[in-house]
């Protein structure tokens, strides 16, 4: 990764009690200013809707901030979601990290 890309990669559930954490380091991240937030969800085994709620509220933050944020390494119960919800259609998804680099890397270099 280059220092204009930053990987967060929670783990676990990410439901209401671990999306206030989730924020926390999303904010943190923002302190290196990177153009490019990746956000691995290949260790997330359940997401509820505050955890949806949460990547959401980290989208408009780093947003705000003009950073881009990007996921990668959905499960199918998390794809489900995004489809129900349509955060499909809002965020981009790559399949796994690797997916992301061949595609991002380039552009940024």
């Amino acid at each position: 990764m280059t220092e204009h890309i930053k990987v967060v990669q929670p783990s676990g559930v990410l439901d209401a009690t671990k999306s206030q954490d989730f924020r926390e380091e999303i904010i943190k991240t923002l302190e290196s200013r990177p153009k490019i937030v990746l956000v691995d969800l290949k260790d997330i085994t359940f997401m509820d809707s505050s955890g949806l709620g949460a990547l959401v509220l980290a989208f408009k933050t780093l947003r705000a901030a003009e950073t881009k944020l990007v996921i990668c390494s959905i499960n199918e119960q998390i794809k489900i979601l995004f489809e129900l919800t349509g955060m499909d259609k809002v965020f981009e998804i790559f399949s796994n990290q690797d997916e992301f680099n061949k595609a991002v890397l380039p552009k940024i270099a």
